[in-house]
């Protein structure tokens, strides 16, 4: 699970996603296409988890108008840990898939 390979394979992708994003600080029209939308998917998922029932990620508990709230401390952390688990869980799949005979994960 903490072989090297799975954690080249998640330095990879976290690269990857970052990669992706920074045409969204010079270019604020790139996050309206489909891969700004791609890149812009972790951060909205926060207001799924609120919505299905997570307390605490949005501050004042999600109602701040016709404004989108912005998430806590705890959303931060919450958010953070989930798509890096997901990160891993990726990595930790494509490096047991495609690892040579005899170096399995």
């Amino acid at each position: 699970m903490l072989q090297p390979r799975t954690l080249k394979f998640l330095a990879a992708i976290i690269a990857g996603l970052i990669l992706l994003a920074l045409p969204g600080l010079a270019w604020p029209a790139y996050l309206d296409t489909p891969i700004g939308l791609i890149v812009a998917l972790p951060y909205l998922s926060i207001y799924l988890f609120h919505s299905i029932g997570i307390p605490g990620l949005l501050q004042h508990h999600g109602a701040c108008g016709w404004g989108w709230c912005p998430p806590t401390v705890f959303g931060w952390v919450f958010l953070c840990s989930f798509w890096l688990l997901i990160a891993w869980l990726l990595a930790w799949g494509i490096a047991s898939l495609n690892a040579p005979d005899g170096d399995q994960d």
